[in-house]
């Protein structure tokens, strides 16, 4: 599976049986990265806008090139042909990129390289920049607020004590539902209880004109390429936060039939460690910090810096995996489905966290559908299979963990009893 990567239209290059994608083509691709001036100190920096584009091309071929198609129907062997301003890091990267990418999806990622030069496009917008008056912007803190609990609860506790003129907010959305309408209700309390301004809230959106592939376990890689972009034209080093609760950031399979990448590797340490790495490399002062990584999402809400806004907005965040589930009942707005594992850690936690739950589900029960039924009993089967003892190979099962075995284990171990106890709580 070939990609040919192209960011102007008049370039000439064949690469036989390659597909083509140019992202400033909208019959290929959609993105608004470039569409507002952002005043920022300085243009962002060559480094940044190779990782921006190398991650929304990643994205595209991850929707494009279908898992059905690869040989054992999952892993599928992706060769990416991708221009780069800066060709001499990115060769020296590259076998660390292509690491990092396949642990992120499962998949055999080979990068070619070939040298570019700023795109009118961008020269058009860095000298946009420069003829801006207005006060240049520095933050030293983003935030990834993506609209569920997690981000909701790290962004809460940063502006709670942090310097709130101080803190980037970015967001990104794609086609469906359940994420934007969020991430705007967020931003409009966040405004209206903290005094925050609109121009501290960076929303992105990208999506990939007949991409059918709905695995996207990229997505994450182009979520945080936006931020890291960002924080290049910051002048000065910056701290990213990437707010996830650590159960779902190891993300520990509870079937043998979700062994792998057939989990989700979104905030994995490994790939943090590798993403930092690379960075690191490529010279981008950008340090990634989760404060939650040995924390529940019960844990998180507990010890949040405000549980009175934390609950009154409870009902406006979204954490289910499918939030347009409803369309299939007649439903026009996102919910939680109900049963689902986030949906399930969500109301574990909002339980151990000793809130009410106001949020609204599909399902209220897992005995309506058989899917709600199938769910619960691998929950069940998942927490009678569960062994203390064992619990510190247990954890590396999505991935390997090579420092902190002990803090990662009693997370591990913290959180399946969250879970436990919500299921013998409720008569499910």
């Amino acid at each position: 599976m070939k990609l040919l990567c192209k960011i102007e239209s008049d370039e000439i290059i064949d690469i036989q049986d390659a597909k083509i994608v140019n992202i400033n083509d909208n019959n290929n691709f959609s993105y608004t990265f470039w569409n507002k001036i952002r005043n920022l100190k300085e243009f962002y920096s060559n480094e940044g806008i190779d990782l921006l584009y190398l991650s929304l091309f990643v994205f595209a071929a991850d929707r494009l090139f279908l898992r059905e198609d690869a040989k054992d129907c999952w892993s599928r062997e992706i060769e990416l042909f991708v221009p780069v301003l800066s060709i001499d890091k990115w060769l020296e990267v590259k076998d660390l990129t292509e690491e990092m990418l396949s642990f992120l999806s499962g998949d055999k990622w080979i990068l070619h390289f070939r040298k570019r030069e700023l795109s009118k496009q961008e020269e058009t917008y860095n000298e946009r920049c420069k003829k801006q008056t207005k006060e240049k912007s520095s933050f030293e803190k983003i935030c990834m607020l993506s609209g569920g609990l997690d981000s909701f609860i790290g962004a809460i506790n940063l502006l709670e004590s942090s310097e709130k003129s101080k803190v980037l907010f970015v967001s990104h959305y794609g086609g469906g539902k359940g994420t934007k309408e969020y991430q705007d209700i967020l931003k409009a309390q966040f405004i209206e209880k903290y005094g925050v301004v609109e121009q501290q809230f960076y929303q992105n959106y990208a999506a990939v004109i007949y991409g059918v592939e709905d695995t996207t376990r990229t997505r994450s890689f182009m979520f945080f390429s936006h931020a890291i972009a960002y924080a290049t034209a910051m002048a000065k080093d910056v701290m990213l936060y990437i707010p996830e609760n650590g159960l779902i950031s190891l993300n520990i399979p509870l079937t043998h039939t979700r062994l792998g990448t057939s989990s989700t590797r979104t905030t994995h340490p490994h790939y943090m460690k590798k993403l930092q790495l690379l960075m690191n490399m490529l010279g981008i002062s950008v340090s990634i910090y989760n404060p939650f990584q040995f924390k529940t999402k019960g844990e998180m809400i507990a010890e949040c810096e405000n549980i009175n806004f934390l609950q009154n907005n409870l009902i406006n965040t979204m954490s289910c995996s499918h939030p347009d589930v409803g369309r299939y009942k007649g439903r026009t707005k996102p919910l939680h489905c109900g049963y689902c594992l986030p949906c399930t850690i969500r109301k574990a936690a909002i339980l151990r966290g000793g809130l009410t739950d106001t949020s609204e589900y599909l399902y209220s029960n897992y005995h309506e559908i058989n899917v709600a039924k199938e769910s619960l009993k691998v929950y069940r089967l998942a927490l009678a299979r569960l062994e203390p003892k064992l619990a510190f190979l247990k954890i590396q099962e999505s991935g390997p963990i090579e420092n902190n075995i002990i803090q990662y284990t009693d997370l591990y171990k913290h959180g399946m009893n969250e879970l436990k106890a919500y299921l013998e709580e409720f008569n499910v």
